[in-house]
């Protein structure tokens, strides 16, 4: 069954991962996407590395594991847009495409003659999405936007690590991820509003936005009450007990969402008095006093295994789990059933086959589908451009010549 965005072409212009990760996601629904890299070197993450993709003789290949996260499904085209050559078969399949996704600095394009303003005349229905760190307008609109920074600026990191700790980045870079996937997002709202008008129009996506959005609960906690939450580890600011608690021999999430729960877990452990104290009874009350119930809530843990602990709570229906590390994820009987790992040929780089992290989205009449592994640099360039661009063989000679491609 082809995917929802058959017929849709993406002529992408992105680079690292905010928005490689909307590229891929809109590829993996179906888009067809054109990845424009620069000649000789490519998106800057190809080189990422190590680790590197291994041959099928244990040998690294060129591919770094980190552009691998965020390029599948896609076709490379190697352009230099600072060339006019390059800008006019840019232009060629930007005409033949329905979406652009770029990621430069703001108005970074235009000195190519292939920012919105330049475009939307001549592509009235072209709907052109712009991803930076700070957005089109504003103060910091000319600032370079990186994710560690803009964690930091967006008040993210001031709510991760230990009470008594510094700060704390998250390790998985979520402002470039979150940014992409509301991209992805709103590409698709304007997919809608194209095909019922046939009108484009341009996407502004600044990460600081969407990581401001991200505070989500804690930025409503704080507009709320006009408090600066503070740093809670790995606890919850809502809820109690909703946190991580050390075993006999490994480490355990314990999310109690409703007094019920509650009852039931101090039932199961044996201390049914903690819920019947007026301090615990409500999350309310347990919410005012965490300091004084979480080390009871330790204490009764701290006697059991992690196994012990997962399954006595499934069993009554009260919400826990281990804290896995990646090789108990990708080995979890779950996530293999869920498909969430993926091989695919890769012949192009010398790997008989590569695995990859398949898409979170299960659609049941349109699946996503995974038929391309990513692409070596420039490997569908010829193709691309015969295709879309209108060119021949001596057509490409003559480009090869110039450095064009």
């Amino acid at each position: 069954m082809p995917g929802p965005l058959q017929g849709i072409r993406v002529f992408d212009f992105t680079r690292v991962l905010a928005g490689p990760s909307c590229t891929q996601m809109l590829a993996d629904l179906g888009a067809d996407v054109i990845k424009i890299e620069r000649p000789g070197s490519g998106d800057d993450t190809r080189k990422f590395a190590p680790p590197y993709i291994k041959k099928t003789d244990g040998t690294n290949t060129s591919e770094s594991a980190y552009f691998c996260a965020a390029n599948r499904n896609k076709r490379s085209v190697t352009l230099d847009i600072s060339k006019l050559s390059g800008q006019k078969l840019a232009k060629r399949m930007i005409s033949k495409s329905q979406v652009l996704v770029e990621n430069f600095k703001t108005n970074g394009l235009a000195q190519y003659g292939l920012g919105y303003d330049d475009l939307k005349d001549e592509f009235p229905n072209l709907i052109y999405c712009s991803i930076t760190g700070f957005g089109q307008f504003g103060p910091y609109a000319s600032r370079p936007g990186y994710d560690v920074l803009i964690q930091a600026m967006s008040g993210i990191m001031s709510l991760n690590g230990e009470p008594e700790g510094s700060p704390m980045k998250s390790a998985i870079p979520v402002a470039d991820l979150m940014a992409g996937m509301y991209a992805g997002v709103a590409i698709n709202a304007a997919l809608r509003h194209q095909a019922l008008t046939g009108e484009g129009q341009h996407i502004d996506i600044g990460m600081l936005d969407v990581m401001v959005a991200f505070s989500s609960i804690q930025g409503m906690n704080y507009l709320t009450t006009g408090k600066v939450p503070p740093r809670l580890g790995n606890a919850h600011p809502n809820i109690v007990p909703y946190q991580a608690f050390k075993t006999s021999n490994g480490d355990i999430i314990l999310a109690i969402g409703n007094d019920s729960q509650f009852k039931r877990f101090c039932e199961v452990a044996d201390r049914p008095e903690l819920a019947e104290d007026v301090r615990f009874a409500t999350n309310s009350e347990r919410l005012a006093h965490r300091e004084v119930l979480i080390p009871h809530v330790q204490a009764i843990i701290d006697k059991k295994t992690t196994e012990f602990w997962v399954e006595t709570m499934e069993a009554n229906s009260i919400s826990c789990g281990p804290i896995n590390d990646l090789k108990q994820v990708f080995a979890d009987n779950h996530i293999v059933a869920r498909g969430m790992k993926i091989d695919i040929e890769y012949p192009e780089t010398g790997c008989e086959k590569i695995t990859l992290i398949n898409s979170p989205i299960k659609m049941s009449r349109t699946p996503t589908e995974t038929n391309r592994p990513p692409p070596t640099l420039g490997q569908h360039t010829e193709e691309v451009l015969r295709e879309l661009a209108d060119v021949n063989s001596e057509d490409i000679l003559a480009l090869q010549a110039e450095n064009v491609i």
